[in-house]
């Protein structure tokens, strides 16, 4: 796992003033890596957030690509050694300040993109509290099936449709059956929901055929972005068995734009414990680096604008607030090894969803589904609307930050994505 090292220094400060500033998300200490141009059509560029600026990396003579994939696929001494560079020259006092202040731009004066291309994409159920309380509502007797907490259970889901932040898309449409039913009809979706989610990013694949240990999993994972992966809970009840979620998860996905890199959340690591009475990971899921600090610490918030409040002017409302060491059963290492187990080679850029993070209490919920008791409860915002599930015109974000004593609070940014009618 990376160690923490001068790039995390407290006491580090940035010539670029807005990077020191109180709460913000990007500090020096941060550096997360974006793609941008500037107009959507415009040749793409690898930039690096810092304060309330985009530092070009070409611009910079930092590097030679503008390809993200490419830069994930380095080495992870390479990618250190860049990021040490990247630290040293945003430095107050730093000889590169009078060069690279020509190569900061104003985010306002770009387009960003989806952070890389994602050739697959995963998605897996690591959080346990979501899975409890949906498995509740459908299966009382036995909310866990018997295989949750032996094996990370995941699906195949759909990269074309995945969007960055900002992003905008139609209500679905498919079959559902209501339970009175004699038979399913077609129609937009009544039950569109969002999921919190982290997304982890592959940096170095692996040859097919050639598993990855644990031992070498976190040096397969390039970063983190937050991740939203909507679904359309009316039709996943009626399409997902035997095979699982379809229709209901690709139409959208949504990620922010900045992949926050696994050496930034070096100070951020927390202990992988395992309930009393539950049972060890298997071997091949297991290693005394992933118990001692395999899982992350990451403040997660989601809030919700209506319509009707953005046409008053009202800010968004925060539905949930929770935390990654409370929701996930699995740590990113654990979902790489058991992706790759089997001989399934991984590619720089493919993305692994970590499912729906809630916490064990109804605050910190990570979707409507939880929040609202499948819909029989509706939630009452502070201008007297309703929700039981997102309606037309609704914006979400999802927001997250890493804080601890010792260190310098970094962000990941913010995710959004606003519903249209059909």
């Amino acid at each position: 796992m990376t160690t923490i090292n001068e790039t995390h220094d407290p006491k580090r400060r940035s010539w670029v003033e807005s990077a020191n500033d109180t709460g913000c998300d990007f500090p020096i200490q941060n550096l997360p890596f974006g793609t941008f141009s500037r107009a959507p059509r415009h040749e793409r560029r690898i930039g690096v957030a810092i304060g309330d600026k985009i530092l070009d990396l070409r611009m910079a003579k930092l590097i030679d690509t503008d390809d993200m994939n490419t830069l994930m696929a380095a080495t992870p001494a390479k990618r250190a050694a860049l990021r040490s560079l990247i630290s040293q020259g945003l430095t107050q006092g730093s000889a590169r300040q009078s060069e690279w202040e020509n190569a900061l731009i104003n985010p306002a004066q770009v387009t960003m993109h989806v952070p890389c291309r994602i050739g697959d994409y995963t998605d897996f159920y690591t959080g346990i509290h979501h899975a409890t309380t949906v498995g509740k509502l459908f299966r009382p007797d036995q909310p866990l099936m018997p295989n949750y907490k032996w094996v990370p259970i995941g699906y195949h889901g759909r990269s074309s449709s995945i969007g960055v932040s900002g992003q905008q898309f139609k209500r679905p449409q498919g079959q559902t059956k209501a339970p009175d039913a004699a038979e399913p009809s077609f129609g937009p979706s009544k039950r569109l929901d969002y999921e919190l989610e982290l997304g982890f990013f592959i940096g170095q694949g692996n040859a097919l055929g050639e598993p990855i240990g644990m031992d070498q999993a976190e040096q397969h994972l390039f970063g983190v972005t937050l991740f939203n992966d909507w679904s359309a809970r009316d039709l996943q009840a009626w399409e997902y068995q035997p095979l699982g979620p379809f229709l209901a998860k690709n139409f959208a996905s949504t990620v922010s734009p900045w992949l926050v890199t696994m050496d930034a959340l070096a100070p951020f690591r927390a202990r992988f414990e395992r309930p009393a009475g539950d049972p060890q990971p298997m071997p091949y899921l297991d290693s005394r680096a992933n118990r001692d600090a395999g899982a992350l610490d990451i403040t997660l918030e989601v809030l919700l604008q209506t319509a009707a409040m953005r046409e008053a002017g009202t800010a968004p409302v925060r539905l949930t607030l929770g935390n990654t060491t409370q929701a996930a059963y699995w740590t990113a290492a654990q979902l790489v090894a058991h992706h790759t187990v089997n001989g399934c080679n991984l590619q720089p850029g493919d993305l692994l969803g970590s499912g729906t993070l809630s916490g064990p209490e109804l605050d910190q919920a990570g979707s409507l589904l939880e929040l609202t008791m499948g819909g029989k409860q509706p939630i009452t915002l502070p201008n007297g609307e309703k929700r039981t599930f997102l309606e037309d015109g609704d914006t979400l974000t999802l927001r997250g930050w890493c804080e601890r004593d010792g260190a310098v609070r970094i962000g990941l940014g913010e995710v959004s994505g606003t519903v249209l009618a059909v």
